[in-house]
């Protein structure tokens, strides 16, 4: 399918989500919310990639929500009575919380290549992505504060898990910009990288090296470490040892040591596309 707002094409079991409104600073536009968590979905769905990189074009990955949404909302968030207002406001809320939530829904990695700036709904993005690359020039910023506003779609739930909380309030009380080295040196970035060539070449191999193990292993490892994120250490063996009940199957174990004695690249399965409960 075509987009607006990204590229996005599948090779050898990758896919690659590329922003491409550089003239706008790539900034989140209407269609954006739409386009951004469908896409995401039918990667999914159709489980034809193990692995999705989300990059950008131009000189900033994102300038965070277009103010267009901000200068021409809909009227109606602003008429009506009040306790009716609010709660279809909170409803809003969750729909564009849940359009970054797919990012760690979805069964694969999800790798993010920030080059410039990554301002407020930017950030948000990123900090639902498994990983996190970016370029020496790259900052990243809670924008929401300077603008008089709490960032509400996910970055101060997921920030202070990323680097210390300390830090992360800092960022978010005063709105200032995290450099590259700094987030490289707090652990919010793997790597940096002098320019978003040698970035994505990188990031690129990283992917490459993922869509070669076992999908059913890899997706295991996010669902857990993900779980663990959100659980107690109790819980979350507890629920690694019923996963391992239920998903440890040996074939792809012996396609690996038969693939290892043969000096080849093990070939494995992927996941099941899935499918609806109902579907014929």
């Amino acid at each position: 399918m075509s987009y607006q707002t990204f590229d996005l094409v599948v090779n050898d079991k990758i896919a690659h989500l590329q922003l491409n409104r550089p003239e706008a600073y790539n900034s989140m536009s209407r269609e954006f919310w739409r386009e951004f968590p469908e896409a995401i979905r039918a990667l999914d769905i159709t489980a034809e990639a193990r692995v999705l990189v989300i990059s950008s074009t131009g000189k900033h990955f994102c300038a965070g929500m277009d103010l267009e949404v901000f200068t021409q909302p809909d009227p109606d968030m602003f008429q009506g009575e009040a306790g009716r207002r609010a709660e279809a406001m909170r409803r809003l809320v969750q729909q564009l919380q849940a359009c970054f939530s797919v990012l760690e829904d979805v069964r694969m990695p999800v790798l993010t290549a920030i080059q410039g700036g990554c301002i407020g709904g930017a950030l948000d993005l990123v900090c639902a992505s498994d990983m996190r690359y970016c370029t020496k020039d790259a900052f990243f910023t809670v924008k929401e504060t300077e603008l008089g506003m709490t960032a509400d779609l996910g970055t101060l739930q997921r920030l202070p898990q990323l680097v210390a909380p300390g830090l992360a309030r800092e960022l978010a009380y005063t709105g200032r910009k995290m450099l590259a080295e700094e987030a490289v040196t707090s652990g919010f970035v793997n790597e940096v990288f002098d320019d978003q060539d040698q970035m994505l070449s990188g990031v690129k191999k990283i992917a490459e090296l993922i869509s070669q193990r076992s999908p059913l292993a890899v997706t295991g490892c996010k669902q857990m470490i993900n779980y663990a994120r959100d659980h107690s250490t109790a819980d979350s063996l507890s629920y690694m040892a019923t996963w391992q009940a239920g998903m440890f199957q040996p074939a792809d174990m012996m396609q690996t040591f038969a693939a290892k004695m043969s000096g080849k690249q093990p070939d494995f399965e992927g996941l099941r596309p899935i499918k609806s409960a109902f579907t014929e």
